[in-house]
């Protein structure tokens, strides 16, 4: 019989997830049924997102002594399913186990020869789509216009700001770090770059980014640095609210908006997105993605971690900036 390592939730964090919250153990894979086909994890994104579904704020919750899921790229290794072969590739939100069973429900094929396959988890995938569809429709930007995005060099920032500048905007990226201010102007093309870890004024700091105020804000983040941009936000702003990674680890509750009365003073737009709302239109965002990539108007950063016992640890490095873009799992 088949054994296969497989990542649980052993405790609900509190506060910033520890290492000490995941265990490593091992299962054996039932026998190969009519119908299905054995996977084998190749790539398994990781995503901020995933602290809501641990502490149970996001629905379905992960149950203690249940396996982490999310999208994962896996290989076919053998198959009773006539729509699938071995050796193919797939894509579709799993547990985290090297290997497992599949009715073939869901499963999507990646094609290994269009494009690599990691692009899959990142720019031709719900990151990609989610900045795609959060920009264009949300915030819905027009040739000369000031865009600012928060986290600009993760994985959904670095490619909603790319996606800023192919629309005619100024695009000021907000980051935590020197090297990831050189990355986001050097690499993605955005006019400038903020490090808010250094800088001593925020709000002079986007002032002087920001000649022209700011008309739309991709926020990735919450927190302090986003009451300080959307003190600068221009009348009639859009505010696409993507993320809050800033209060995940929150262990009290939030405070009302202080931000409130600028929303109704300045005539602010603030939506809330979730990729799951624009399934019926995922066609058409990941060919016109695919598109840019191809044409070189479109590029991405990926950070690997080897190594299937390193998933709670690549976790847990997403919230402390240790990403640049998608940070991704190799099995």
């Amino acid at each position: 019989m088949l054994q296969t390592n497989v990542i649980i939730l052993k405790t609900r964090p509190v506060g910033l997830p520890k290492v000490s919250d995941f265990q490593l153990t091992t299962e054996e894979v039932p026998a190969l049924r009519a119908g299905e086909v054995l996977l084998k994890a190749v790539y398994i994104s990781v995503d901020p997102y995933l602290r809501g579904k641990m502490s149970g704020t996001k629905v379905p919750r992960f149950e203690v002594g249940q396996a982490i899921a999310s999208k994962v790229i896996a290989e076919v290794v053998d198959s009773n399913n006539d729509n699938f072969s071995q050796g193919e590739f797939v894509s579709h939100y799993l547990d985290w186990k090297e290997y497992q069973l599949s009715d073939g429900m869901g499963l999507v094929k990646v094609d290994a020869t269009a494009a690599p396959l990691t692009t899959a988890l990142g720019v031709l995938g719900i990151t990609g789509l989610s900045a795609y569809f959060a920009l264009l429709d949300i915030g819905q930007p027009k040739v000369g216009e000031t865009l600012v995005v928060s986290g600009a060099a993760g994985a959904v920032g670095s490619i909603a700001g790319q996606l800023g500048k192919l629309m005619g905007c100024r695009v000021v990226g907000l980051v935590g770090t020197d090297e990831k201010a050189a990355l986001i102007t050097s690499k993605f093309g955005f006019d400038e770059a903020i490090n808010y870890r250094t800088t001593p004024d925020l709000p002079a700091a986007l002032a002087a980014a920001c000649p022209q105020g700011v008309d739309i804000y991709f926020d990735n983040v919450g927190g302090p640095i986003s009451d300080a941009v959307l003190a600068s936000l221009n009348p009639y702003g859009r505010v696409a609210a993507c993320g809050a990674i800033a209060n995940y680890n929150d262990t009290e509750p939030a405070l009302s908006p202080s931000m409130l009365p600028l929303v109704v003073y300045k005539f602010l737009t603030i939506r809330g997105f979730l990729i799951a709302d624009y399934a019926a239109r995922f066609p058409e965002g990941l060919a016109q993605l695919a598109l840019w990539l191809k044409q070189g108007k479109l590029t991405y950063a990926e950070t690997i971690v080897q190594g299937f016992d390193r998933l709670p640890e690549a976790f847990i490095g997403l919230f402390a900036g240790q990403n640049e873009g998608k940070m991704i799992v190799k099995i």
